[in-house]
């Protein structure tokens, strides 16, 4: 009698943990597992944020009656991960923050089906564009603590060196789930690599990448040093990762101009530079290659 009711356990969890590992595009519960240790390692609020997020989007597409092998993989519960980890960074009180959460999750996914039936006629993917939508709908009414990257950027001040740079690198990682320290960059690295190699360093490039971008178009050391400048770079890297290098670079430099143009003009850009990349390339890529 224990057997069903521990495997359903078990099920549960494996789809809870990939909902969380899609966040870095990955159908892989270890990658949770390890974005996970990031969050807790950095800080266990985050952690939280994206579980209340995640839980919230799954039971929310379970009622909704989405199909079970997209849920299994995980792709109902991120974009309600991210948008938790949205509330819980921008609101200060957790109560607030977490009635939020659990609205702006529900709303990825309840709009996830519609919109993304939308962008595949058109070639396009959805990523992380339901949070963005749902997250800009509240954000000018609810925000209430400084953006993430104000306050993480005056958190550090490092000079930058070979070893700072890698440190720089691994915090743009580690900002794809909102959290800044090469700790736990390291963390999301490591449950990359185990779905994927290839695609690790597909991200460690695109990271590295639009940080040295980045950095000539302007950008302060202390941005660099807390990730800032990295975890669009990354996530374009992994999206145009089969598209080939000439398009996945060109993808992650597009991301970094969009993203510098959002922060001179006081936008809160989220990962809106990385969406728009890659819809840019999935678009052209087709036509030019005719």
């Amino acid at each position: 009698m224990h057997a069903p009711a521990t495997e359903a356990h078990s099920a549960a969890l494996r789809t809870l943990l990939r909902s969380v590992g899609q966040i870095v595009l990955q159908a892989n519960a270890f990658t949770g597992a390890c974005l996970f240790a990031g969050w807790l390692l950095w800080d266990p609020r985050l952690a939280c944020a994206a579980l209340i997020g995640a839980v919230s989007a799954n039971v929310s597409a379970v009622l909704a009656g989405y199909p079970d092998d997209d849920l299994r993989a995980g792709l109902h519960g991120f974009n309600g991960a991210l948008a938790g980890l949205a509330a819980f960074s921008y609101i200060a009180d957790d109560a607030s923050a977490a009635a939020i959460a659990i609205l702006a999750a529900t709303a990825t996914a309840w709009l996830l089906e519609p919109w993304s039936r939308r962008l595949r006629s058109r070639g396009l993917g959805y990523f992380s564009s339901p949070c963005l939508i749902v997250t800009w709908l509240w954000l000018p009414m609810a925000a209430s603590a400084p953006a993430p990257t104000t306050a993480a950027a005056a958190a550090t001040a490092h000079t930058l060196g070979t070893a700072g740079f890698g440190s720089g690198v691994l915090a743009g990682l580690a900002q794809t789930g909102f959290a800044s320290s090469a700790g736990a960059g390291a963390l999301v690295l490591l449950g990359i690599a185990a779905a994927s190699p290839r695609h690790a360093l597909c991200a460690l490039t695109g990271a590295a990448l639009a940080s040295v971008e980045h950095m000539l178009m302007g950008a302060t050391a202390s941005s660099f040093n807390a990730g800032l400048l990295g975890f669009n770079g990354a996530l374009t890297a992994l999206a145009l990762s089969e598209c080939g290098l000439a398009w996945m670079l060109g993808g992650v430099t597009l991301a970094a101009i969009l993203q510098a143009g959002t922060t001179c003009a006081g936008l809160p850009a989220l990962t809106a530079p990385f969406v728009a990349a890659t819809w840019t390339v999935q678009w052209l890529r087709p036509r030019i290659s005719r």
